[in-house]
Formats: structure tokens, sequence, C-alpha cells
């Protein structure tokens, strides 16, 4: 594999070349956005890694040139910006996925990237292969069967996903699949750098038919809509101490967790409040996150779906819950919303 580094910083660019070529990639790095334009245009490169503050060039205008020439060319967001317009153009333009820098004067190796550049690497050449099977409609999907119908013996009153690398992409494929009168709630806990939940979210009202926003505290959840957990917060339900109904709760602690915020959290207080009425769903994603909080609502008899092997980006956190034997499906991605239209059909919108 071929990948360019558009980067100026060159200490930082050559600890990511060195990490990389250690892998056994090819490296070639462009100190500015002219440069980067140029090289991405002449050679064939399979992937681009791509800082957004390049001089000459801005990194959000090498990717909107980069879409228009050679939309397939899967491209990488690495950078420390925090504009809201800036993260907002990348995820319209199209950028494949985001590498936050980490730049203190003891985080500077590649080390502390490492892990998670690769695995996004991986899935970013993947998510942009030829899909040999027809491209899926837009149009809600007539839920396909069960294996066994009655193996939903409670209709779900709420769907808690967990999902990481390889996200954003199939988030933006299956969440417009989901009509407007969705009976339930969705959670999602999707791993992404901090400031990137926000612009995510609205990039996903726009595409849907159901409402899609970041989360925010104490709010109640309400079916039809759909709740990102904000980076650097984990999310959960909790009773309204008033009435007792389902509210989502934002808190950083616990701060020792992998991952903030956290899918087994989420699940667990789901599994908790929800019991036999909490459906999870765990899909692409590095590591074990979510193994623990789907056993959780496996264990209170709720409903569990595994995105399967074939169509995930990294099959890490649905390895996972696979091995514990606590997926009741494992379905391709394309057939996910199908599954949770069906498991959901009897109940009525309030």
């Amino acid at each position: 594999m071929r990948i360019l580094i558009a980067e100026d910083d060159e200490a930082l660019a050559r600890f990511v070349r060195q990490g990389l070529e250690g892998e056994q990639y090819t490296v070639d790095v462009s100190k500015d956005g002219e440069q980067a334009r140029s090289a991405a245009l002449e050679f064939e490169y399979d992937l681009v890694i791509l800082d957004l503050n390049l001089p000459k060039l801005d990194g959000v205008s090498v990717l909107r040139h980069l879409r228009l020439k050679k939309p397939s060319l899967p491209v990488l967001i690495l950078t420390q910006r925090t504009r809201v317009e800036d993260r907002v153009q990348c995820l319209d333009t199209g950028a494949d996925d985001y590498i936050p820098k980490q730049l203190s004067p003891n985080s500077l190796e590649i080390v502390h990237i490492r892990a998670d550049l690769l695995a996004k690497i991986r899935a970013a050449a993947q998510s942009r292969r030829p899909n040999p099977s027809p491209p899926q409609s837009r149009k809600p999907p007539v839920a396909a069967l069960l294996e066994n119908r009655d193996s939903v013996s409670v209709t779900p009153a709420v769907v808690a996903v967990g999902i990481s690398t390889g996200g954003p992409k199939a988030l933006e494929q299956i969440l417009p699949l989901f009509p407007r009168d969705l009976s339930v709630p969705i959670l999602i806990v999707q791993h992404m750098p901090a400031g990137f939940t926000a612009p995510f979210a609205q990039r996903l009202n726009t595409l849907c038919p159901i409402a899609v926003h970041e989360a925010s505290h104490r709010e109640i959840i309400q079916p039809g809509v759909a709740y990102i957990a904000p980076a650097g917060l984990h999310m959960s339900v909790v009773p309204r101490l008033s009435d007792s109904k389902p509210i989502i709760s934002l808190d950083p602690q616990p701060e020792d967790s992998l991952h903030i915020p956290s899918v087994d959290v989420l699940m667990k207080s789901v599994a908790t409040l929800f019991k036999n009425q909490a459906l999870g769903v765990i899909m692409t994603g590095m590591g074990s996150d979510g193994a623990e909080g789907m056993t959780a609502i496996y264990r209170q008899g709720g409903f569990t779906i595994g995105q399967d092997e074939a169509t995930c980006a990294v099959y890490g956190m649905p390895r996972a819950c696979a091995e514990l034997g606590v997926l009741a499906r494992v379905v391709p991605l394309a057939d996910i919303p199908a599954q949770i239209l069906q498991a959901t059909r009897r109940r009525r919108r309030a």
C-alpha cells in the first residue's frame, strides 16, 4: 500500500512515516497543500493522511479537490484544529475518518496514535473498495423476517448502538434507512475525536428521515430520534426523579475508561433501566468496548445484534461479543436496519 502524508510539522511527519514504514507501507510526505494536491493527482496512492492546517493550500481545500478528481481515494484527517466550520466541511466533503494530533512534549510519538491510525488506514481502504453487490436503496427497508419470529418475545423500547473504527461511513449507510415514524429512540456511542461528534450528528441529521443530534444532559429520550454521545463524556440513561421517564445522563466519570464515551457504560445503563426491552447493536470497531454491555443486555433478556465480519471495517468489537456467545443475530451491515425494524414492529409510537 502506498500512502501520502500531507503534514507541515516535520517531526510529526517523520514519526508517522517511520511508524507506517515499519508496517511495510510505502510512504511519501508533502509539506504543503499545493504539493499534496499535485502529488495525489499525479501518483496512484492507496490512501492520503491529510493535516487541515497546511501552508499554501489548506487541508479542506485539498480534500475538496481530491473528492472531485479522485472520489474513491481514501482520506484520513490528522488534525489538532478545533474550528467547528473546518470539522463540518471535512464531514460534508467526505473525509473517511479522523485521527487527533497529540503534540504535548510527552506524546509526540507514533506509539500513541499508532494502533488507532493503522486500524483506520485499513478501515478507510476497505470502505472505498468497489462493492460487488448492488447499491442499497435509501428507502426504508421492508423488515426482513427473523430466523425465528418468536425469538423476540418482548418488543424493544430502545436501541443502543456501539461502534468505532469505520463507524462514520457505516452509520451514514444505515441511519438514513430508518423511517421518520420509528417507534423507538436510538442511542449511539461512536468513538470520535473531541469536537467532531456535534458536526457529525448535524451531517447525519441532513441525511436521515429521523432526527439526529448530539445528546444533551438530562434530555428525555424520544422515539424517532438518534442521540450521538459527545466525545469526552460517558452517556447513560437514568430515570428522571419526578416521573421516572428515561433521560440522558452525561458524565466524564469513570475517567479510567479506555474510551470516553464508553459503549459499555451506555449499554449497562440501558440493560439496567430497560431490562428485556433493550436492544443492543455492536458494530465495526477495534478492541472490545461493548462486550460487557452487550452481555448485560443479553442476560436481562434483551435482543442483541452483531455486525458480521465480512462487512466490518475492523472486526474487533463484534468478535469479542460473538466469542462470549451473547449475540442473538449476526448480520451484514445493510441488514441491521431491517432487523431492528422487525424487532420493534409491534411497538406503537407514543
